[in-house]
């Protein structure tokens, strides 16, 4: 898994280029969903999930203290 930090989040979902489609909590949310449902299935190292579940909690936080906007330039400068 290429995600290692926050940081790696946002810049992943802006070069999705998917801002005017899907918010970026309603992205972290569903990273989260599909994460969980590799975590029953298996399909990758529990460790790795937890990492990025953890990182997706920490981004979620940033998100309903700062905004989305901020969180966006924040990591995108």
């Amino acid at each position: 898994m290429g995600i290692r930090t926050v940081s790696d989040y946002v810049k992943f979902y802006v070069g999705l280029n998917m801002q005017d489609s899907i918010s970026l909590s309603s992205f972290a949310y569903n990273e989260k969903l599909v994460l969980k449902n590799k975590m029953e299935t298996g399909k990758l190292k529990n460790t790795l999930i937890l990492q990025s579940l953890s990182l997706l909690e920490e981004l979620l936080g940033e998100i309903r203290n700062i905004g989305e906007q901020a969180v966006i330039e924040k990591y995108t400068k």
